[in-house]
């Protein structure tokens, strides 16, 4: 063992500084002089290329500011851990069971620092936990049943009208924030939204070769648009669309037919306040003079322009709409001044589940304050 030792020493002393061994010849004197530096600098280099891959482990980027989450199951994201200032929701339910993108608030929205997950694993973590009402169970057994962090809010997500949202006793004081489509919910969660356009616009609707379209699925007797449809079309060629006739048509074929319509019956399928869908954003985004049935004209206007729609409720019966629609097809001056208001804005539609889940991570980032809604039955249902 002392030899091999002595021998290990003296190896490496001739290795560094080229020593020589007993015996050996001193004839290479000059040339070690001049490989000794270069063999010394690399054993050197060797040396700490060793320590490095031992103690110092990148990734696999060499990002260390990486905030594109990793994907999980289901959909579900990875919060990074490198970055602290993110603030986390948490989608509790998938709306409809309709997954959607969770990492694209900055790209599409220029909502910065949020990090959208479906992973329930980060729920001690998230700021903000989101809950679609209609997939609430009604014992509220699907709800989490740890205790809530003292710094998470949860946020009551329901964008259909009361008459369609089941009413549920044990909600009250569960809740911080809501997000709706109601001007005063604390999260604005409309169907569309009228903005303006970046320079004046001489606006012509495109050519139209149907008077009156409607397309609808939901067929109910008791609906009062349905009884109102039934009295209309007595007076008026109305074309239909849609499940409710046997008249399926894709989604495709959507927009161009409401396009190809003069007037489309934005009729909703409940009355309440607030309540305005896409059924009045779509036509007027494609050019077509919306006919509402809803709640008030005067709800309608804090939306939209009063002269860029065509409200049921301005005329005694269905039959007096009707002469009055026969008449704006034969008068172009007439029928082009509902599109005056598209000189200086355009219908923009707000529908995604994504857009509204970021637009519910900014709300968080400025408001830190406490907040709960102590009996959301009665500002909703009444």
């Amino acid at each position: 063992m002392l030899m091999l030792n002595r021998f290990n020493n003296d190896f490496i002393l001739a290795f560094l500084f080229y020593v020589p061994f007993p015996g050996q010849s001193m004839t290479t004197t000059t040339t070690n002089k001049i490989l000794r530096p270069l063999f010394t600098t690399v054993f050197i280099v060797m040396v700490f290329i060793i320590i490095f891959m031992l103690y110092v482990k990148p990734s696999s980027n060499f990002s260390y500011n990486q905030v594109e989450p990793t994907s999980l199951k289901n959909g579900a994201k990875r919060v990074p851990k490198t970055n602290t200032s993110l603030t986390i929701v948490l989608v509790w339910h998938w709306p409809f069971g309709q997954t959607f993108k969770l990492d694209n608030c900055s790209s599409a929205f220029n909502i910065k620092d949020c990090f959208i997950t479906a992973d329930k694993n980060l729920y001690n973590r998230s700021h903000g936990v989101i809950f679609h009402h209609r997939d609430i169970a009604r014992d509220l057994s699907n709800l989490p049943q740890q205790q809530r962090p003292p710094f998470q809010k949860w946020i009551w997500m329901n964008l259909e009208s009361p008459s369609h949202s089941p009413q549920l006793s044990g909600i009250n004081n569960l809740f911080n924030v809501t997000l709706n489509y109601r001007q005063d919910s604390d999260i604005k969660g409309t169907y569309g939204i009228i903005v303006p356009t970046k320079t004046a616009e001489n606006f012509v609707p495109p050519k139209k070769d149907k008077l009156v379209c409607w397309i609808v699925s939901n067929w109910n007797p008791g609906h009062r648009r349905v009884q109102y449809f039934n009295e209309l079309h007595k007076h008026i060629e109305i074309h239909t669309y849609g499940q409710a006739f046997r008249n399926k048509i894709s989604g495709e074929d959507y927009m161009s037919i409401m396009t190809s319509c003069k007037f489309y019956l934005s009729f909703e399928n409940s009355i309440h306040k607030d309540y305005i869908t896409e059924k009045m954003y779509n036509p007027l985004a494609v050019g077509t003079v919306p006919v509402v049935l809803g709640t008030s004209r005067q709800n309608y206007e804090n939306f939209i322009q009063g002269d860029s729609f065509i409200h049921v409720d301005d005329f005694k019966s269905p039959k007096e709409l009707a002469e009055y629609l026969l008449i704006a097809n034969k008068n172009e001056q007439m029928y082009l001044g509902f599109f005056k208001w598209r000189q200086n804005f355009k219908s923009h539609n707000y529908g995604s589940w994504s857009m509204r889940t970021c637009h519910a991570c900014e709300y968080l980032q400025k408001h830190k304050e406490y907040k709960a809604i102590n009996d959301l039955n009665k500002w909703y249902w009444g």
